[in-house]
C-alpha cells in the first residue's frame, strides 16, 4: 500500500508541474485534462485507502531521512514520512473529492481567462500540499504543509494581480498568517525541546508522563495560536472574507476542504496533548464560540453573495473550534466533512449566479433567478437547508453533536460556548435564507437587456455530486461520532445515540431546530413579504449595526495598528536613524568635521614670512621655556 499512499499524494504534484511548466505547450484542454486526471487519480487511490484502513489495517512510517541533528546517543531524526489511519484517510477522501469537483468546476468558471493554465496548476498544488499536511507522521512535514497552502493560498487569492484589491487581500492573508504561524512554530520549537522529538507517537507516548502542565499548557495554546491563523478564528479572522478576492473555484477550496480546515484538523490530531491541558481547551473552546455567533452576526449585513458564504465559514469554523475545545473531537472533524460538502456546494452554486449575471455579486441586483436557473437552485436549497441545521440534512447530524456536546461539556467557558453555538442557529439560518431568497425569489432586479441563463454541464454537475453527500453524509452519525470510527486516533464524542431515526426526532423537539425554523421564517417575512423591514431595522438598531456592519473595526484597528503603527516606526527610523544619525552624524557629520579642521590647518597656512617666524619664535620659546623647568 505504500505505493498507493505515493500515488495518492503526488499524484496532483505531476498535474501541477505539467499544467504549470508546460501549459503553453500542451493548451487550455491539456492543462485542465492534466490537472484532473491527477486528481481523479488521487481520488481512487484515497478511496482504496480509505477501505483499507476501514478494514483494520494502518500505516506509520517514514519514506526518508531529511537531516539528523547531533550525534549519538541522543541524535534527533527529521523525516518524512505518513501516518494512514481513519482521521488522515478520511481527510484525504473529503479534499481529494471536493477538489475533483472543484477542478472540473473550473472549467467552466475560468474558461475565458488567459490565466487559465496557470490557475489548474495552482489548485492542484494547493490539493498536493493539503494532503502532504493531513497525512504527516510528524511535525516537519506538519509544517512543510501548513506554510504550503499558505503559500499557494497567496498565489491564488491574488490571482487577479492587476487588480489592486486583490493585492490588497493575498498580502493580508499572507501577513495574518505569519502572526499565526510564528505561534504555531514556536509551539514545535518547544515540543522538540521537551521531547527531543518531532514524531507524533513519539510525543503522544512521552507526553503522558510531563510533568510540567504549564509547559503543556503552553505547547498547546501556541500550536493552536497558529490554528487560528489558518482557520480564520478572533481576531486572526480578517483575511479570510478578503480571500474572495480570488475566483470562486478558489475560494470554495480554500473554504471547504483545504486552507480553513488545516487548524481544525490539526487540533484534532493532536488531542493527546490538548486533554493534559484543561486551560488549553477553555481557550479553544471560547475563541471558537466567539468567532461562531459574532462573525454569523456579520454574514446579515453582507450584500455580496461571495462574503456572505465567507462569513458563514468562519461562523461555522468556530462551531467546530468550540467543540474541540469541549473535547468533541469527532462531532468537530465529522462536521468539518459534512461542512466540506455544502458549504463547497454553496460557494459553486453561488459561483454559478455569478457567472449568470456576468460576474455580478451584489444580491440586490439579483432576484428571480428561480426559473432561470433550476439545477443551481434546488442545489442551493440543499445546501441552504444543510447549513440551517434541519433533521434529515448532513449538517443537522453534525452540528446538533457539537451543541448537545458543549452542554454537556464540563470544560471552563462551556456555558458561555453552548449559549453562542445556539443563539447562532438562529443567525445561521437567517443569513442563509436571506442569500437564497435575494437571489432567487420576489421581483428580478438584474439588467434585463442580459437575461440569465443556466450554467454549463461542468459547472452544474459538480453542483450535483456536491449535493449528494450534502444531504447522505450525516446519516453516518452514530460511528464516526459516538463510536469507534477514528480509533486511537480521535476519541469519540460523550452522548447517547440511539438510531438515525432516534436522532432525527430528538432533533425535531429541541431548542437549535426551532431556532432554525424562526430564522428562515425571519429570513421569509423580511426579504420576501416586508422588504422595508430590513431598512428600518438597520435605522433603528444605528451604531450597532453599523458596528457589525464594519466587521466590529478590526481591518480598522488592524490597519491603524499595525500598518500605520509600522509606518510610524518607520518614519522614527528613517528621522530618527537615516536623517539623523547616519546622514546627518555620521556621512554628512565627518564631512563637517573634515571641513572644520582644515579650516583650522588653514590659519596656520597663510604664506606670510612674518607670520611664518614669529610661529617659529613661539615655538622656540616654549621649547625652551620646557627644557629650562625639566
Amino acid at each position: 500500500m505504500k505505493a498507493l499512499y505515493l500515488v495518492a499524494a503526488f499524484a496532483p504534484l505531476a498535474g501541477a508541474v505539467i499544467a504549470g511548466l508546460f501549459g503553453k505547450a500542451i493548451g487550455r484542454a491539456g492543462a485542465h485534462w492534466a490537472t484532473i486526471l491527477a486528481v481523479a487519480v488521487s481520488f481512487a487511490a484515497s478511496c482504496v485507502v480509505f477501505a483499507d484502513v476501514l478494514n483494520g489495517n494502518s500505516f506509520n512510517g517514514n519514506l526518508y531521512t531529511w537531516v539528523t541533528m547531533g550525534g549519538d546517543p541522543g541524535s534527533t531524526a527529521l523525516s518524512i514520512g505518513f501516518q494512514i489511519d481513519r482521521l488522515s484517510a478520511l481527510m484525504m477522501v473529503v479534499v481529494t473529492f471536493v477538489s475533483l469537483m472543484v477542478h472540473v468546476y473550473t472549467i467552466g468558471y475560468m474558461a475565458e481567462d488567459p490565466g487559465y493554465q496557470r490557475f489548474f496548476a495552482y489548485i492542484s498544488l494547493f490539493t498536493f500540499s493539503m494532503l502532504m499536511l493531513v497525512m504527516a507522521n510528524n511535525f516537519l512535514q506538519l509544517f512543510f504543509g501548513w506554510e504550503a497552502v499558505g503559500l499557494v493560498s497567496y498565489l491564488l487569492i491574488g490571482f487577479w494581480y492587476t487588480r489592486e484589491s486583490a493585492i490588497y487581500a493575498n498580502l493580508k492573508a499572507f501577513l495574518v498568517n505569519r502572526v499565526g504561524d510564528f505561534g504555531f512554530i514556536l509551539g514545535i520549537a518547544l515540543v522538540l525541546a521537551n521531547f527531543g522529538t518531532l514524531d507524533y507517537q513519539e510525543v503522544f507516548s512521552k507526553a503522558a508522563a510531563f510533568s510540567s502542565a504549564g509547559v503543556m499548557t503552553l505547547i498547546c495554546i501556541l500550536l493552536f495560536v497558529g490554528a487560528m491563523g489558518k482557520s480564520a478564528q478572533f481576531p486572526l479572522h480578517v483575511w479570510l472574507p478578503d480571500s474572495m478576492e480570488g475566483p470562486t473555484p478558489i475560494s470554495a477550496l480554500i473554504h471547504a476542504a483545504t486552507m480553513v480546515t488545516a487548524g481544525i484538523f490539526m487540533v484534532a490530531r493532536m488531542s493527546p496533548l490538548y486533554e493534559l491541558s484543561e486551560t488549553a481547551r477553555s481557550v479553544v473552546l471560547v475563541i471558537g464560540a466567539i468567532t461562531a455567533l459574532f462573525m454569523a452576526l456579520v454574514a446579515l449585513t453582507q450584500y455580496d453573495i461571495k462574503r456572505v458564504v465567507a462569513y458563514s465559514t468562519l461562523s461555522q469554523l468556530g462551531y467546530m473550534t468550540a467543540a474541540l475545545g469541549a473535547s468533541a473531537y469527532s462531532a468537530g472533524m465529522f462536521h468539518l466533512v459534512t461542512h466540506a460538502f455544502f458549504k463547497a456546494l454553496l460557494f459553486l452554486a453561488a459561483g454559478s449566479v455569478i457567472i449568470a449575471l456576468h460576474h455580478e455579486q451584489d444580491m440586490r441586483r439579483m432576484g428571480a433567478l428561480r426559473k432561470y436557473m433550476p439545477v443551481t437552485y434546488w442545489t442551493m436549497v440543499i445546501g441552504a437547508i444543510s447549513s440551517a441545521g434541519i433533521p434529515g440534512f448532513a449538517g443537522f447530524f453534525s452540528k446538533d453533536a457539537m451543541i448537545e456536546a458543549l452542554k454537556d461539556s464540563h470544560t471552563p467557558g462551556a456555558l458561555f460556548g453552548y449559549l453562542c453555538l445556539v443563539s447562532c442557529v438562529f443567525v445561521t439560518a437567517t443569513y442563509t435564507f436571506r442569500m437564497l431568497f435575494m437571489a432567487f425569489h420576489g421581483r428580478p432586479r438584474f439588467d434585463a437587456s442580459h437575461p440569465p441563463h443556466e450554467s454549463p454541464a461542468v459547472v452544474t454537475i459538480p453542483l450535483i455530486l456536491l449535493a449528494v453527500p450534502s444531504v447522505a453524509a450525516g446519516y453516518y452519525v452514530g460511528p464516526v461520532v459516538f463510536g469507534d470510527f477514528f480509533g486511537r486516533a480521535v476519541p469519540p464524542t460523550e452522548g447517547e445515540f440511539h438510531g438515525v431515526v432516534a436522532y432525527m426526532l430528538h432533533g425535531l423537539v429541541s431548542l437549535p431546530f426551532w431556532l432554525a425554523v424562526a430564522g428562515i421564517a425571519t429570513a421569509y417575512v423580511l426579504y420576501l413579504k416586508r422588504t422595508d423591514l430590513p431598512k428600518r431595522v438597520a435605522q433603528a438598531l444605528g451604531p450597532l449595526y453599523a458596528l457589525v456592519e464594519r466587521k466590529y473595526g478590526f481591518d480598522e484597528l488592524y490597519s491603524w495598528l499595525f500598518a500605520g503603527g509600522a509606518r510610524t516606526v518607520g518614519k522614527g527610523f528613517w528621522r530618527g536613524g537615516d536623517q539623523t544619525v547616519i546622514d546627518g552624524l555620521m556621512v554628512n557629520g565627518t564631512a563637517r568635521l573634515v571641513g572644520w579642521f582644515s579650516g583650522v590647518i588653514r590659519l596656520l597656512q597663510s604664506g606670510l614670512v612674518n607670520q611664518y617666524a614669529v610661529s617659529m619664535l613661539i615655538g622656540v620659546l616654549i621649547l625652551t621655556f620646557w627644557f629650562w623647568h625639566k
